[in-house]
């Protein structure tokens, strides 16, 4: 009996390597740590990197080399939440011109304050927070801005949104006024409402 020729196994390709070891065990990754920490900054857990360590099953110097610092990994966490947070605002848009922008940045705001991460991270470590978020070195507030002025650049090229000044200090501004009402408690002691932001917004873009 002539035996049946086998045919040679495929390389794996780099994903597959990836998700599985020798023993066909998964292996965790640096996107692993940050999903995890992600999950937790979401349901309001703070995110302490040896507890994070401890459930990827990795030693922290694996956990360091793969997500930089705590406050690195805390940043990049924030920017994937507001980036999709910024474009589910915008989908839900129905004015155009000065109209979308105010929109999209009161929605924006209200996602931001109603959610329970964000919540129990000002309250417990309000003052890193602002810093983090408002930092030159950690990039977020600079994204926010970019992300701002392509929505005005877009509307200003649609010929809906005329504004005398640069749209770069315009988007500079609203997220300025942004952060000043999500850390409304901390600077005043008020409850964050973003309604309060709305009328401001529309005597700015008018």
């Amino acid at each position: 009996m002539t035996p049946t020729r086998s045919q040679p196994p495929r390389p794996a390709t780099k994903l597959q390597r990836q998700l599985a070891d020798d023993n066909g065990a998964a292996r965790p990754t640096a996107i692993d740590a940050f999903k995890l920490a992600r999950r937790w900054f979401l349901a309001g857990r703070r995110i302490d990197m040896s507890a994070l360590a401890d459930a990827l099953a990795v030693n922290r110097v694996t956990l360091y080399r793969w997500v930089g610092s705590r406050e690195q990994l805390l940043v990049e966490v924030v920017w994937s939440l507001a980036a999709r947070t910024l474009e589910l605002a915008d989908e839900q848009v129905s004015e155009r011109g000065p109209g979308r922008v105010v929109q999209v940045v009161v929605g924006f705001l209200e996602a931001v304050i109603a959610s329970p991460g964000m919540r129990h991270w000002v309250a417990d470590e309000g003052d890193s927070a602002m810093r983090l978020l408002t930092r030159r070195e950690t990039d977020f507030q600079r994204r926010l801005i970019d992300a701002l002025q392509a929505i005005l650049v877009e509307e200003t090229e649609a010929e809906r949104l005329a504004l005398p000044v640069d749209l770069h200090e315009v988007a500079y501004v609203l997220v300025r006024l942004i952060e000043s009402y999500v850390y409304l408690d901390l600077i005043t002691g008020e409850q964050p409402d973003a309604q309060r932001a709305e009328p401001v917004l529309r005597l700015l873009l008018r």
